[in-house]
């Protein structure tokens, strides 16, 4: 045989690979039983750690996704090595009470027939969460439009959730606009029911709210301020409107009652004056002598304590607010 039919003789037949010494496979051996001792070790470790069971699942779907996340970790702890029929049974042996034990019922019997698709514990996962779960995004906005209300908050915080829920929901024209009108305050829902002209569309119903709910916010800080003036030792009260109305007409019915005069009863002018000590040192009388107003003339007050100077001034401010409501 010619030298170049030995080099193509063996390119047809690679040499055989070498074998291995005892050594080695000795080596190997012991590689393997190893590793073998160590998914061992590993699945009795994970067979003590202490894993939560899922609770109890009834079909509420605010549930859904904490019992699914529960069974699933259990199964990756504690069941893996188990058949996937014997995992959707451990799943299902959860599922009882109301709506879901009727839809149990159901899916055994399908199961029993062969009739059902669900083969494995994350099928069965995916038709707990589209039969009671929430299925789409426009599901979970029309769930929220249903049950957002004002509350605390001021108006324009409400309308502008509502605005942002409503985007995407599907709701649009009267169905709109009552779920708005349900999560409004009672108040402020009364007050626009019982205006002339009714608003005819969402826009215009959020608009006049908004309006509204700042108009109380203003009348009620407003009222506040009164009050306190009126608190304060020779604090005039400003009126709240025209017409003799909120803090001016009742200060001005509590004058009328005292007789036209003070909040202390009677009228001051038809007081006796003060009984002087003809023995005391009469020290007034280099300060004007008796005492007698420059304001109104009459004596036992000054000026400044001058109760008609006050009521002059009241009921200008009464004239005034009553002119600011009749421009308005």
């Amino acid at each position: 045989m010619s030298r170049q039919q030995q080099q193509q003789q063996g390119e047809a037949f690679p040499a055989p690979a070498p074998r291995q010494t005892r050594e080695e496979q000795l080596l190997a051996m012991i590689a393997t039983l190893q590793q073998q001792v160590n998914t061992m070790l590993l699945q009795q470790q994970g067979s003590r750690v202490e894993v939560a069971r899922p609770q109890i699942f009834s079909g509420k779907m605010e549930d859904v996704s904490t019992f699914i996340n529960a069974a699933r970790i259990y199964i990756r702890m504690k069941m893996m090595e188990e058949a996937a029929t014997t995992q959707v049974a451990w799943v299902l042996s959860y599922v009882q009470g109301g709506v879901a034990e009727a839809w149990k019922d159901n899916l055994l019997d399908e199961l029993a027939k062969g009739e059902s698709e669900v083969e494995s514990e994350e099928q069965l996962f995916t038709k707990i969460r589209n039969d009671f779960g929430k299925t789409s995004e426009e599901e979970r906005k029309i769930e929220h439009l249903r049950t957002i209300e004002q509350r605390n908050r001021t108006c324009d915080e409400y309308v502008q959730e509502f605005k942002k829920v409503a985007r995407g929901s599907g709701y649009e024209g009267r169905p709109l606009i009552e779920e708005f009108k349900r999560g409004l305050n009672g108040a402020i829902r009364r007050k626009l029911a019982e205006a002339e002209e009714l608003p005819t569309t969402i826009g215009e119903w959020q608009e006049r709210a908004v309006r509204l709910h700042r108009n109380q916010r203003q009348s009620r800080a407003e009222e506040r301020v009164l009050e306190k003036n009126a608190a304060r030792p020779g604090g005039n009260a400003q009126p709240r409107g025209g017409s003799y109305g909120g803090r001016g007409g009742q200060i001005m019915q509590r004058w009328g009652d005292n007789g036209g005069g003070y909040r202390g009863g009677g009228n001051r002018e038809n007081q006796p004056g003060p009984q002087r000590d003809p023995n005391a040192m009469d020290v007034d009388r280099g300060r004007g002598g008796d005492r007698t107003c420059y304001h109104c003339g009459k004596w036992g007050h000054m000026a400044r304590n001058c109760w008609e100077r006050s009521k002059a001034r009241i009921v200008d401010m009464l004239q005034e607010s009553a002119k600011e409501n009749e421009g308005q």
